[in-house]
């Protein structure tokens, strides 16, 4: 009897190798190889080669979007959902994913044809479901978990737009692995990825996440697909956040805001509206003006200073990079007099957002310094610009575009860095060149202590 071969793949990067190693090669993870049949090869003689083509003379047919009926889903998407894509869509559990791609069914199969393949739900539970949102009388369901029967379906049928929910649940039965495991999610997206190309189907794949919040299963699925989006937000709180880890059609900068509600997930047209704003005279508080890819955003920034029984300050920041908040207060204490050695540093975006762009950097100093110092931020300022390392600030990009959206709230006073250039007539900015201006600028004086009487 012939042995069965085997191969062990990585289920961080892909990496495959005929024997066990207890640390992958390919990315250096511990415990990621994992045994699995190895697949067939062809024989020499049945390879046939395939005639060239010179890149000039590709035809590119281009092909209006599909508007998805979600605009804060189309702003990520780069503009609607390119026909014949893969789309991979990841979050954690219970934060939406399966209501975010229903209501974008629900609105497809008005004028499209829309098909919901469910492995982990029945037909009966997602009907309930559509019924809380409001319906979706149009859309197609499949309950399937065979990786075969889908493709031949998909093959068949060919709708306009397709989701699978989720990729974690489909199986082959030409592998001997069970679904979930390396192998099966790998041969699935693969023959997805085929069937979405030759047949024309836009194909959204849900993806389960590992406890640190990346997409689970091996790296050669995010390699495969076209996007990749990552809802987040905590399932406790009422707003969630999307965004484009990779999009081959668009740009990664883009961000969706929701808003979940009894009525499924709504688009936040305004967030600067709902979370750029703050209390009057609060210490430990500064509205930061950040850019998400095309969208300025003004986002509220709170910020906690207190004394330290620890021989090592903790340094903790729930929405901002830690490195970088690392990095701010070491310039505070050494370019601003603000002594921060000897304490904690909190700082928290408020609304469950993440800041990656630097150029919040000057309003994470203002909150840091207001809550150090005990004097509150100028009513009315919103801030923006680079902190650099010598203390100096850099001017941030696109400043016209925050402007407007300072202008839009109604924020009097705008401080950013000197040498930002706008248009003549504006009167707002107040520039600063280094930190510790800054700071004289943005925080209000505090009066010295009167002594009491005897």
């Amino acid at each position: 009897m012939a042995k069965i071969a085997v191969q062990h793949s990585c289920s961080e990067c892909g990496y495959a190798s005929g024997r066990w190693f207890g640390r992958c090669p390919g990315c250096g993870a511990f415990g990621t190889l994992v045994e699995e049949a190895a697949p067939a090869r062809k024989a020499a003689s049945a390879r046939v080669a395939r005639p060239l083509l010179r890149l000039v003379d590709v035809e590119v047919e281009e092909a209006p979007r599909l508007s998805t009926g979600v605009s804060e889903l189309d702003r990520v998407l780069g503009g609607g959902l390119v026909r014949a894509s893969l789309v991979l869509v990841g979050g954690e559990p219970g934060v939406g994913k399966s209501t975010l791609l229903l209501m974008a069914l629900a609105a497809i199969a008005r004028e499209h044809r829309a098909l919901l393949v469910t492995g982990e739900e029945s037909t009966a539970q997602v009907k309930l479901r559509a019924e809380r949102l409001g319906g979706a009388g149009g859309v197609e369901i499949l309950a399937e978990t065979e990786l075969e029967t889908i493709c031949a379906t998909l093959e068949r049928e060919r709708p306009d737009v397709c989701v699978i929910d989720s990729v974690q649940t489909l199986y082959s039965a030409e592998l001997g692995s069970a679904p979930g495991s390396v192998a099966q999610v790998r041969e699935a997206a693969a023959r997805l990825l085929r069937v979405a190309k030759e047949c024309g189907v836009a194909t959204f794949l849900v993806g389960h996440v590992t406890k640190d919040g990346s997409v689970a299963g091996p790296r050669v699925l995010e390699h495969l697909v076209d996007c990749v989006l990552q809802f987040e937000g905590d399932r406790y709180r009422e707003h969630r956040i999307l965004r484009a880890v990779k999009n081959r059609f668009g740009s990664t900068n883009e961000l969706g805001v929701f808003e979940m509600t009894a009525a499924g997930l709504e688009g936040v047209p305004d967030p600067s509206e709902l979370f750029g704003r703050t209390a009057g005279g609060e210490i430990g508080a500064a509205v930061a003006c950040t850019l998400e890819g095309s969208r300025p955003l003004l986002l509220e920034i709170q910020a906690l200073v207190a004394p330290t029984d620890l021989a090592m300050p903790r340094r903790v920041g729930t929405g901002v990079d830690p490195k970088r908040l690392a990095m701010i207060v070491a310039v505070l204490g050494r370019h601003a007099g603000v002594a921060l050695g000897q304490a904690d540093v909190f700082v928290n975006v408020a609304g469950g957002v993440r800041i990656d762009e630097p150029g919040a950097d000057l309003g994470v100093a203002l909150a840091i310094a207001s809550a150090a110092r005990g004097a509150p931020v100028r009513d009315g300022l919103a801030a923006f610009g680079e902190i650099g390392l010598t203390g100096r600030l850099r001017p941030a990009a696109q400043a016209e575009r925050r402007l407007e959206e300072c202008a839009k709230l109604k924020i009097e006073t705008v401080l950013a860095p000197a040498g930002t250039t706008v248009r003549q007539g504006r009167r707002s900015i107040v520039a600063a060149e280094t930190v510790r201006q800054a700071l004289g600028l943005g925080l209000v004086a505090r009066e010295p202590a009167r002594a009491s009487p005897l």
